[in-house]
């Protein structure tokens, strides 16, 4: 199970995204993360691990790199969502990255694009 620490640090992270709110999922009270409601990271009730959206190739990539770590999960497994351990050592970087990938694969494309900053100048 994550301390207080690490919940704020995944709290923090997905927060952070545009229009990011946290709200539970189904009869759930664990933390889960969604845009305009559509969910793109789910933590485990008992707080061992958390789910997150992954595009097409990334869940083998991540299974087969570390284990130890990542996994299949039950039920989105199949859709190519990837389940991470929260109670094994982090590279909290590398999930911030994962958690932002999974934000832009459910989020509307204005919202993504926030993220990439603002537009350059155009030019006279």
């Amino acid at each position: 199970m994550i301390g207080e620490a690490e919940a704020a640090r995944l709290r923090e992270i997905c927060l952070s995204f545009p229009e990011a709110t946290e709200k539970p999922f189904g009869g759930h009270t664990a933390p889960s993360f969604r845009v305009r409601d559509k969910l793109f990271a789910i933590t485990r009730e008992d707080g061992t691990a958390l789910t997150f959206k992954a595009a097409p190739g990334v869940q083998q990539a991540l299974v087969s790199s570390d284990s130890d770590r990542f996994f299949v999960p039950p039920y989105v497994g199949s859709k190519g969502w990837v389940g991470v351990r929260l109670d094994a050592s982090q590279d909290w970087d590398e999930l911030a990255e994962l958690l932002e990938d999974s934000y832009r694969l459910i989020a509307p494309r204005r919202l993504s694009a926030l993220l990439d900053g603002p537009p350059p100048p155009e030019s006279p």
